[in-house]
């Protein structure tokens, strides 16, 4: 018997909070709209794990950091981390927040569930070489990890990252 693919549904580790869901799913539909395939809690090499890793045709990665309100963003001190994993960096938020929080040297994404629009470009800081490959390896990886533990959750493959 064939799975039906509406069947994959991916399951919520309840480390996000609604709002950080929302801004999430609206992030995500800007960037399928704009050509990237996205993960979403990507742990990369340096151990911190990032909301959003966005990969464009071309092998540009974009890393979109989801702040939920004024006290989930002063209390990340570890955004600056996140450079050396993208050629872009971005925080992404909803009308809630203000966006006069977030620093210059990042790109902004307002979002809500049903979308989401750049209000600031980010600074673009390309990867080395060797830092794109591993990179790009570690996000097929953990995609194709997923997707056979959805169709498969017995398979250990969440061990695997």
């Amino acid at each position: 018997m064939l799975m039906d693919h509406t069947d994959l549904v991916p399951p919520i580790d309840g480390r996000q909070s609604p709002t950080a869901l929302s801004v999430a799913r609206g992030v995500g539909r800007l960037m399928l709209a704009r050509g990237f395939a996205i993960v979403h809690e990507l742990t990369l090499a340096t151990g911190r794990r990032a909301d959003i890793v966005a990969v464009g045709r071309d092998g540009e990665i974009w890393i979109v950091e989801i702040k939920s309100s004024i006290e989930d963003f002063r209390a990340d001190n570890k955004w600056e981390d996140y450079r050396v994993s993208c050629d872009r960096l971005f925080f992404a938020s909803h009308v809630g927040v203000p966006t006069e929080i977030f620093p210059e040297e990042a790109g902004f994404i307002l979002a809500d569930r049903f979308g989401a629009e750049m209000l600031r470009e980010a600074p673009e800081h390309r990867l080395a070489g060797t830092t794109r490959k591993a990179m790009l390896v570690r996000i097929a990886q953990a995609a194709a990890q997923r997707l056979h533990g959805l169709m498969d959750p017995d398979a250990g493959t969440d061990l695997l990252e």
